[in-house]
């Protein structure tokens, strides 16, 4: 069910990352992430607005908002102890946001889409240093193929006056997956103690505050006005459902955040495609090559982690 629940996370997480395209391009980067946050904190206050006033109605169901006696493995977390990971979390995301969404902004979806694919790459290597996992030989020819991939993907983007070395906005994409690297880690850690739509509901929730305080204080240095675009809630609707599914999928107890992780990062396919549909971008022939390559590299990784 987790597998399943984790394709369907990396499908939305495609036509996430189009809408994010389409919204910010030529538009006010800090303004389109907040009203994503606005968005979706709408989407689910009516479940911590029900899980609170009329609890029965959704008890025993993923849809409950609120905390779960019991729930989770060890020593259950307090109000205010879950609250506080929540906000960490809240933190970390929107430091990956903020950097991949200006990082959107001035490259193409079709080099984007691929160096996020990356993301994995470093969860599994977090999982190692942190969890003390180990890699057998299929994963290590995985992790290999993938930064191969990653390689060629830069050369690939040089034709377009992309040099991965010098150019800013790469630096940012790769802080920004960096962070998300990081989030895939820390999610593991507390779904086992924290049921998942509190996460995503309280989460939502505070993004709402911590993103609006930033708009608040950056707005006096910047010039770039904002556009309405229809795109705009679309990023929240698709992220939700993603989401919604991530975390449902990691709160099984043999779920593999390492696998979850690579399975989403088939979303790539998505966008890429898009890339070409949509946004007409150049030199799709080589990214194609670099694209397939890095689906090889995470597919091997998936395949040494279920062999392990």
């Amino acid at each position: 069910m987790w597998v399943f629940l984790a394709f369907v996370s990396a499908f939305f997480l495609g036509f996430y990352d189009i809408a994010k395209k389409k919204s910010l391009n030529g538009n006010a980067v800090l303004t389109v992430l907040f009203c994503n946050t606005i968005f979706g904190a709408l989407i689910f206050s009516p479940f911590v607005i029900i899980s609170t006033a009329s609890p029965q109605i959704v008890e025993g169901t993923i849809f409950n908002a609120s905390l779960i006696a019991g729930y989770g493995e060890g020593t259950a977390a307090t109000p205010l102890q879950a609250h506080l990971m929540v906000i960490l979390k809240t933190f970390i995301v929107l430091g990956s946001w903020i950097m991949g969404y200006f990082a959107l902004k001035h490259l193409p979806i079709t080099i984007a889409g691929p160096v996020n694919a990356i993301r994995p790459v470093l969860v599994l290597i977090g999982a190692v240093l942190i969890f003390s996992e180990r890699l057998n030989l299929i994963q290590w020819l995985g992790v290999g193929i993938s930064l191969l991939s990653l390689f060629l993907l830069s050369l690939s983007g040089r034709k377009e006056g992309i040099d991965f070395r010098t150019n800013k906005w790469v630096f940012i994409l790769f802080g920004a997956v960096i962070m998300g690297a990081v989030s895939g880690l820390y999610d593991k850690f507390i779904m086992k103690m924290l049921p998942p739509l509190f996460v995503q509901s309280r989460f939502n929730i505070y993004q709402v505050v911590v993103m609006g305080s930033i708009l608040l204080i950056m707005n006096r240095h910047t010039s770039v006005k904002f556009e309405w675009r229809w795109w705009i809630p679309l990023i929240s609707i698709f992220i939700s459902i993603a989401d919604f599914a991530y975390f449902y999928s990691l709160s099984f107890d043999d779920a593999l955040i390492a696998v979850i992780s690579m399975i989403r990062r088939g979303s790539v396919i998505v966008s890429f495609a898009a890339g070409a549909l949509l946004f007409r971008e150049k030199n799709l022939k080589a990214k194609a090559m670099d694209l397939g390559l890095i689906l090889l590299g995470l597919g091997l990784l998936c395949w040494g982690s279920l062999q392990g």
